[in-house]
């Protein structure tokens, strides 16, 4: 874990390592200022470590995954788009982390990406241990072979259709230091 935070450093992240979702959830919220506004993907780690609803939930930000849900996507799609495209903090997670220091994003809907690759002014990403792998190849092997099938089956019992790998993202540097932290959790923590 020392090695990939290293790797993270040297190509511009910002690691840190912590034991676990306790010590993530009292992070975020020392790493994202009041009155923010925040995009939480979709995310089984922040879902389960209770990191969504200490955002959406708590009334210290302006979260807006709830706000998109209560608007029109009929009338007001293009508001939406531009409003999860460009907040002031992207919180979310990766689908797998290369040990040379590259972040790994699968996406079916493709909404946390322009966020995700650039459009927000801030990134943080929680990240299991059991993301971390040797490189890209094996990246897209557990995409493939652990990360697709429990999200789809996610997918099915929550919306009633299956998931895909329609859009992928790789992050192989951070030219803006001090924009994006990556929080490597010591435990596992989602798909």
């Amino acid at each position: 874990m020392e090695r990939v935070a290293d790797a993270l450093q040297a190509r511009g992240f910002s690691p840190e390592i912590l034991d676990g979702a306790d010590a993530a959830r009292a992070r975020v919220r020392d790493l994202i200022p009041e009155r923010a506004s925040v995009f939480t993907a979709a995310s089984e780690t922040l879902r389960l470590s209770g990191i969504e609803e200490d955002v959406t939930a708590g009334g210290r930000y302006r979260a807006l995954k709830p706000l998109a849900l209560r608007m029109d996507r009929a009338t007001q799609g293009d508001d939406i788009r531009r409003m999860l495209a460009t907040p002031d903090v992207v919180l979310g997670s990766v689908a797998a982390v290369t040990e040379e220091g590259s972040l790994v994003i699968a996406s079916a809907s493709g909404s946390q990406l322009p966020s995700y690759s650039g459009g927000a002014a801030r990134r943080i990403w929680v990240v299991g241990a059991q993301k971390i792998v040797t490189d890209l190849s094996a990246a897209l092997r557990r995409l493939e072979e652990h990360c697709l099938p429990l999200e789809n089956a996610r997918a099915q019992a929550a919306y009633g259709f299956p998931s895909a790998i329609n859009h992928l993202l790789v992050l192989n540097a951070e030219p803006q230091p001090g924009r994006s932290t990556v929080l490597l959790l010591r435990a596992a923590a989602g798909f």
